[in-house]
């Protein structure tokens, strides 16, 4: 991996750095074609970064949840394409950073979302960057309690993410030269991905809810509502979100879609 760094970027899917690099809220000098360096493939509860979503969702043998999130995810062509490691590392939507306001991810002093239009963005952690993260199917692995290897360590998905401060306005705690190698998960008895979009299909999720049940209770991972991907332990939780007043609908969203995954997995 002594490779990337340094304004070298490694490329798999590409489904979103490719539009990053081309709106030029990306550099890189070169790029490295990562297809034959990531595991794929799919090994009991172990799965290959470099696994697509579209052999994900066709696997039977993958957890309802995940199978859903997938399918969901994007169109067939990019589902294709993407592969879970780069799912899992897509750059927010919020359009004030898309469009390269100096917001706080662009190194300035200010959210614009909390201000301006912010229909999709935040409920939850939303004071310094009111941003939501757009993956499906990180909220499915966190019901899943997945870990992920990387290059360098292994540990919970919950760790691959951070909120933004003052000292790292990274939402990922991802070295430059480091990659996502594999996911591991744990095999629930029953589990449950909901979506809540703006559209029927291939919408990013306005709300997203998986549910997953084991024999300690029901694990829950939220899309859509905080910039990083949200874990709650019970929909109690939900109290203590604090919406803008274009997000409240969201948590009214929030409360359904999780009572009816709940119901759904036999919670």
């Amino acid at each position: 991996m002594g490779a990337l760094g340094n304004g070298t970027r490694g490329l798999a899917g590409g489904t979103d750095l490719v539009p990053l690099l081309r709106d030029g809220l990306v550099a890189a000098d070169r790029l490295v074609d990562l297809r034959r360096v990531i595991p794929s493939g799919i090994d009991g509860t172990a799965i290959g970064a470099g696994t697509t979503l579209a052999e994900l969702e066709a696997d039977p043998q993958i957890p309802d949840a995940l199978r859903e999130a997938c399918r969901l995810a994007a169109s067939p062509q990019l589902r294709n394409m993407g592969t879970i490691g780069g799912n899992l590392l897509q750059a927010t939507r919020c359009w004030y950073w898309r469009l390269n306001y100096p917001c706080r991810l662009h190194g300035g002093d200010v959210c614009h979302a909390r201000e301006g239009q912010h229909r999709e963005h935040a409920i939850f952690a939303n004071d310094y960057c009111a941003s939501a993260h757009p993956s499906d199917v990180a909220a499915a692995l966190l019901a899943l309690d997945a870990t992920v290897e990387t290059t360098r360590a292994a540990g919970p998905l919950a760790g691959l993410y951070r909120l933004p401060d003052d000292h790292d306005r990274n939402l990922v705690d991802l070295g430059a030269d480091e990659l996502i190698t594999r996911i591991h998960y744990e095999r629930p008895e029953q589990s449950v991905y909901l979506k809540a979009m703006d559209r029927k299909r291939w919408a990013f999720a306005l709300v997203g809810v998986a549910a997953a049940r084991y024999d300690d209770g029901v694990r829950l991972g939220l899309a859509g509502v905080a910039p990083i991907p949200w874990r709650l332990a019970s929909l109690d939780d939900l109290e203590q979100a604090t919406p803008l007043p274009g997000t409240a609908y969201k948590l009214e969203l929030a409360r359904a879609l999780g009572r009816r995954a709940i119901a759904a997995v036999g919670g």
